[in-house]
């Protein structure tokens, strides 16, 4: 449905895109990947038609709606449901309801000014009007930026079920592969598409560069041997014409770039070894920002030598909190935090950017992490952050806030520690510097504490404990996220949408149920079945009105149907929890 045909673009000279070709095919969803500045931003702009290519041809049928996530937020409406629902009819309401929601909105939030809003819920809003708006082709570009791990699960569900087409940039692999049906990558300006995978396309790659290297040392060895021939013969009349013929015929040999290690990063932390077993501990922790919004309430946990901890759950419910409080950079409204004096602390928390000396360049603010380090080792570290050459020369002052959190990763890297405090590390970085991260934070003998939403990542680390934040309230689990997912879950997603849940009585369930229990059996049924009535004429009812343009009436309709089904959920729990008893 989208050609892209020998397409070349570039930038002050510089091109990104050299001959870049490739189809995308009916239903296909197809994950994008490449490193920070490969042009995948680029390509999009160019299927959007934001762009023009330099030269070749990007083909999209007439007619074909092409929905783009726009990164730069603008809003016209007055609340959030009327943003997600611009130049669509008002039946869509309903429909944009249960994307909101799943995106994390609850009711309050569909009436407030999207203006408002903290700059990650903005762009949840630009998301969901995107999805509901139902293009014939979606452009995500970090999709999952700024979402928590409920709305990325919702997300992961929703786009598993698209039936239309998909280019999907993101950094979370597991992600991509869980959405996606095909894998595209750019590389050296071209553009390298696979069936499966994004193991099938770095296999593809590998393979690619073996044959790029094979074909590099083929072409370098014939210009060796025609070059040889003209030195030995360009100054013999009888050779003149056959050495001049050598010397064109190595102009126009290409041209290969050498193979480049792009692939493979050495991270590593600082590590010095801690003496003792208990590290760090809070006992009966409380905080809150509100006097009556409790946050984080009697939070208790002893940090051990060793340990790997993920503290997960919803945005809002006190994560980052909870992790400044444990490094002690807040202090408890209640309760204490102590810590080992032979505790050394690498901390990246999303307000430590702000501790940057605005007043220094990237590698010496780097350097004061540790004064042991030489300068090479420092442009090592400098060149992992993605700032490598002169680039490790700017000035902190003129940093974006995403280039200021790598340089806080690179103190960190340098700092020597035995326990990391990480939150959300891997923002701002791209795939090849997460999956080094990652690999590192395997290998660091010391102890882990990090808050993150990618499930790719939880299922990475060997985790031992988990802290799940619930709304005011903090419980802590003894094992891995896969064990939570299995014995626990999320209770968040047991209420996420109604559905018709069929309940069977089990075989050894009690013979002869108590008077009460019947009466409270009979009364869940009877209500159900009122409730299913009441939401089949609801929804035929709304099916009438929509086209009618009564946008209050619709809305009101709206909501009394989502209230229903939320009531129709907890009644099928209620009466299986009835049956099974």
């Amino acid at each position: 449905m989208i050609q892209v045909e020998d397409v070349w673009i570039g930038y002050g000279g510089h091109e990104v895109l050299q001959g870049a070709s490739f189809c995308l095919g009916k239903g296909e969803r197809c994950g994008l990947i490449g490193r920070n500045g490969a042009g995948k931003s680029t390509l999009f702009r160019l299927i959007a038609g934001v762009e023009v290519p330099d030269r070749g041809v990007v083909f999209t049928p007439k007619g074909y709606r092409i929905g783009v996530l726009e990164q730069q937020i603008r809003f016209s409406e007055g609340s959030v449901l009327e943003e997600a629902t611009i130049g669509l009819g008002a039946e869509e309401w309903y429909k944009a309801e249960k994307i909101l929601f799943g995106l994390g909105f609850n009711d309050a939030m569909l009436d407030a000014n999207p203006r408002d809003l903290s700059g990650g819920y903005q762009l949840r809003v630009q998301l969901a009007k995107v999805l509901v708006a139902e293009p014939d082709c979606l452009l995500l570009d970090e999709p999952t930026n700024y979402l928590d791990i409920l709305s990325i699960r919702f997300l992961t569900r929703f786009l598993q079920r698209w039936a239309g087409e998909m280019i999907l940039i993101s950094h979370d692999l597991e992600f991509l592969d869980e959405v996606t049906t095909h894998m595209m990558g750019i590389r050296r300006g071209k553009i390298l598409k696979i069936k499966g995978q994004s193991t099938d396309l770095f296999e593809m790659i590998a393979e690619e560069e073996e044959l790029h290297e094979k074909t590099r040392v083929s072409l370098e060895k014939k210009k060796a041997h025609l070059q040889s021939f003209v030195e030995r013969f360009g100054a013999k009349a009888s050779k003149a014409a056959q050495a001049q013929a050598r010397t064109k015929m190595i102009a126009k040999l290409p041209v290969l770039e050498r193979l480049k290690e792009l692939y493979h990063l050495d991270f590593h932390f600082h590590q010095v070894p801690f003496m003792g077993q208990k590290m760090l501990e809070a006992v009966n922790v409380g905080f809150s920002y509100k006097v009556d919004q409790p946050l984080i309430k009697r939070f208790s946990i002893e940090v051990e030598k060793g340990d790997r901890i993920a503290i997960i759950g919803k945005n809002g419910y006190g994560k980052s909190t909870l992790l400044r409080l444990l490094s002690q950079e807040l202090e408890p409204q209640t309760g204490d935090v102590t810590a080992s004096p032979n505790l050394r602390m690498g901390y990246f928390g999303q307000t430590s950017i702000e501790r940057l000396d605005p007043t220094l360049k990237i590698e010496d603010e780097i350097a004061s992490a540790n004064t042991t380090l030489n300068m090479g080792q420092i442009r090592g570290i400098c060149g992992l952050m993605m700032f490598s050459g002169d680039l490790a020369k700017k000035s902190i002052s003129v940093l974006s806030g995403g280039e200021k959190s790598r340089v806080l990763l690179g103190k960190i890297l340098a700092r020597p520690c035995n326990i990391l405090l990480l939150d959300e590390p891997t923002h701002h970085l791209d795939i090849e510097s997460i999956e080094a991260l990652i690999d590192a934070i395997e290998e660091f003998e010391g102890t882990v504490i990090i808050v993150t939403h990618s499930e790719w990542a939880l299922r990475r680390i060997p985790l031992n404990k988990l802290v799940v934040c619930h709304n005011e309230e903090q419980e802590l689990f003894y094992g891995t996220y896969d064990e939570f997912l299995e014995k626990k879950g999320w209770s968040e997603e047991k209420q996420e949408k109604p559905q018709a849940v069929k309940v069977v009585k089990k075989a050894n369930s009690q013979p002869n149920p108590s008077k009460k229990a019947l009466l409270e059996t009979k009364k869940c049924e009877e209500s159900i079945e009122i409730l299913e009535k009441s939401l089949e004429k609801n929804n035929e009812k709304l099916a009438k009105i929509a086209p009618q343009g009564n946008s209050v009436e619709v809305r009101d309709l709206a909501a009394s149907i989502a209230k229903e089904e939320k009531q129709l959920e907890a009644l099928y729990q209620q009466l299986e929890t009835l049956y099974n008893t």
